[in-house]
């Protein structure tokens, strides 16, 4: 003799449904935040990116002993090489951070060059700063998070926040 249990088991389509549009309405919420948060993490990628392979590049000139060239390429891609041509690494601008734009100071310097001593060889033509953003048409520019990276002729090598610039606080330019 078989007995009937009378507890219920699983969920009816209506509880599915309420669940379905509960998920629905806290994903509609996040979403726009969630593109703010991946675009700010490519702007930070971008940076770190290019300062690590400028800092590649100084590294390389003092343990090998010669000059060796870190050049910014379209995007945010880039290429460490000796000046003799052997290349040491490269990154391409699909890597991580697709949709930052870079501006470099002075205009179309795109070659820094490190001696032996670590320190530019062509600091009147070399990038001294470059600025790292995504386009307004992505997010506003109140919500985009630039950053900056410096490189003095003695070969120093420094990212910060242009938005901060109290005296004290070490995210400042």
């Amino acid at each position: 003799m078989l007995i009937q249990s009378s507890k219920q088991r699983g969920v009816t389509l209506i509880e599915l449904m309420i669940g379905l549009a509960i998920m629905a309405i806290l994903l509609a919420i996040g979403l726009p935040g969630f593109k703010v948060w991946m675009l700010n993490t490519q702007i930070r990628t971008a940076t770190e990116s290019i300062q690590n392979g400028l800092q590649l590049a100084r590294a390389e000139a003092v343990r090998r002993n010669e000059q060796v060239n870190f050049i910014l390429g379209t995007g945010t891609s880039w290429t460490v090489s000796t000046v003799a041509g052997t290349q040491i690494q490269n990154r391409p601008s699909s890597d991580g951070s697709s949709n930052v734009t870079i501006t470099i100071t002075p205009v179309g310097a795109t070659t820094a060059t490190f001696n032996a001593l670590g320190r530019l060889t062509n600091p009147t033509t070399a990038p001294t700063q470059i600025n790292l953003d995504v386009p307004t048409s992505l997010i506003s520019a109140s919500q985009s998070r630039d950053l900056r990276i410096y490189i003095t002729s003695g070969g120093q090598i420094r990212s910060c926040d242009p938005i901060f610039d109290g005296t004290n606080d070490p995210r400042k330019c």
